[in-house]
């Protein structure tokens, strides 16, 4: 299966840039290994509506151009469902072994995702009840797609 991360908002070259590019680069050379196949990155612009709800709809249809229907949609939002690292692992896994293609990660704007996406999503994952800025959201994505890798293989990476 591939692994798409689609991210509202660019990152700007410095430390936060280059350290989850490190780790979407170890998820790149481990992953195959357990079937799981980096698609890359895509950044797009924020919204340019008036309202919250303006910016969040315009996101959202980028967001749904880019996902078609059969691809596995997973929202990260401080209001999904949080997991430990084996069972994020674990429900990586079932994803790729229910014969999807695609998954995209979508890391929502500063307005969050329309609930349309919520509606469509196969997964709201939280990484914590807080909110954390986009830059942060996408190295700790970064870090558990390849530390998923390394549970999955069995690699001494993660110790519980």
């Amino acid at each position: 299966m591939k692994i798409a991360v689609f991210a509202v908002g660019r990152m700007k070259a410095g430390p936060e840039r280059d350290l989850a590019t490190r780790y979407l680069d170890r998820f790149a050379r481990s992953g195959p290994a357990v079937g799981l196949d980096f698609a890359g990155l895509t950044e797009i612009a924020e919204g340019r509506g008036a309202s919250a709800a303006e910016r969040a709809r315009e996101e959202a249809e980028r967001l749904l151009a880019f996902a078609d229907d059969k691809a596995a949609l997973v929202l990260l939002d401080e209001r999904g469902k949080t997991f430990s690292s084996p069972q994020f692992a674990e429900r990586l896994a079932l994803l790729r072994d229910d014969g999807r293609r695609l998954a995209v990660f979508a890391i929502g704007g500063p307005d969050g995702h329309e609930e349309r996406l919520r509606q469509r999503a196969d997964l709201v994952w939280s990484l914590s009840p807080l909110t954390w800025p986009h830059q942060m959201v996408r190295i700790m994505l970064a870090e558990q797609l390849y530390r998923a890798t390394t549970i999955l293989s069995g690699h001494p990476y993660h110790r519980a």
